[in-house]
């Protein structure tokens, strides 16, 4: 893996997620996630682990439009864990993560739901 930029935030997720995305960087993208976190996606499964996090992104990435970034709601914290979330711009559900401060007081994701109420 690269030196890539770590999430200072719990917000600075969000935004490498974007950046990641669009630049069609499955190794970066899992690199946001915990070794051993938890993703509700694709649409009625769930995907474990930050090497099958990876795997996936690998097989969506190349299909995927480019990722808008969407503002997001305000963050809720309680010492090392924060709740993130976005409202899609369609107003269809939201995308609801669980974060946790790492040791080195980097973040990264523990559970993700991006589609969530859709």
């Amino acid at each position: 893996m690269t030196d890539r930029e770590k999430a200072a935030t719990p917000e600075d997720l969000t935004r490498l997620f974007v950046e990641r995305a669009n630049a069609k960087d499955a190794e970066g993208i899992a690199a946001l996630y915990e070794q051993n976190a938890v993703m509700a996606f694709p649409p009625g499964a769930i995907t474990s682990g930050r090497a099958a996090i990876q795997a996936l992104f690998e097989q969506a990435l190349p299909h995927m439009p480019a990722v808008v970034p969407e503002p997001p709601a305000p963050t809720l914290r309680s010492g090392n864990i924060a709740l993130t979330s976005t409202p899609p711009k369609d107003g269809a559900g939201a995308r609801v993560q669980v974060v946790r401060r790492q040791p080195d007081g980097t973040w990264l994701r523990l559970l993700d739901h991006p589609e969530l109420g859709r």
